[in-house]
């Protein structure tokens, strides 16, 4: 039998991984375009914040920051709960877990890439808008947001790429998703050849995937854009 019966096994963690990276990217965009704007603020203090999130987070390991917000984010829960008089031992979802720190992390890197994209649109044409007459909103959706989004998309692909990848670092804090439950059948079969390859396909599936609806997207905002020869 095909990997043993254990086929429908990964891809019910496949989903469980999908979910976590889409989850974990919606978070980490809100988080960077709030980075980016921190970050291009003329008010110092919301520069200094978006600079330190910046600094530390990209410069801890994924893995200790996984492992720093489940344990430390359960014992403050739980601290919580005993201050307010609730004594039974509250869980911290893994699920929850991995998306808010996947997200935290990611909307670091993020907010560099947006703030980047931001810069990259001219200034001549947010003046044009406010002589034309428009507000500050139908100058951001008609004109900032959608080239910024043209000139962020290489970085935010890249982002998404090592971000589904990075999902595997849930299976650490006992979450049922891909990985975990490639590591469960190669125990039980004794073949981690066979099932950590099956794994590396399902996950070549999901990037390759990502890229192909990345350079769909590059079109699609790219359209009226002359580019430039290679």
């Amino acid at each position: 039998m095909f990997l043993h019966g254990y086929l429908p096994s990964l891809l019910e963690g496949a989903l469980v991984t999908l979910s976590v990276a889409l989850a974990s990217l919606a978070l980490a965009m809100v988080l960077g375009m709030a980075g980016a704007m921190a970050k291009l603020s003329r008010f110092r203090a919301a520069r200094g914040v978006a600079q330190v999130y910046t600094t530390v987070i990209r410069g801890v390991p994924d893995l200790v920051l996984m492992l720093l917000i489940f344990f430390g984010g359960q014992l403050a829960v739980n601290e919580i709960a005993l201050a307010l008089g609730h004594e039974d031992y509250v869980d911290v979802d893994p699920y929850l877990a991995g998306v808010l720190t996947i997200g935290f992390i990611f909307g670091a890197y993020l907010t560099e890439a947006f703030r980047g994209a931001f810069l990259a649109v001219p200034p001549g044409q947010r003046e044009a808008g406010l002589a034309y007459g428009m507000s500050g909103w139908q100058i951001a959706r008609r004109i900032t947001l959608p080239q910024m989004f043209r000139h962020a998309l290489p970085g935010l692909s890249n982002n998404w790429l090592v971000l589904i990848k990075s999902t595997a670092i849930v299976s650490v804090i006992g979450l049922h998703d891909l990985m975990t439950r490639g590591s469960q059948a190669a125990g039980t079969t004794r073949e981690p050849f066979v099932f950590y390859a099956a794994v590396a396909v399902i996950y070549l599936a999901f990037t390759s995937a990502s890229e192909l609806v990345f350079k769909h997207l590059q079109k699609r905002f790219s359209v009226g854009v002359r580019q430039g020869l290679l």
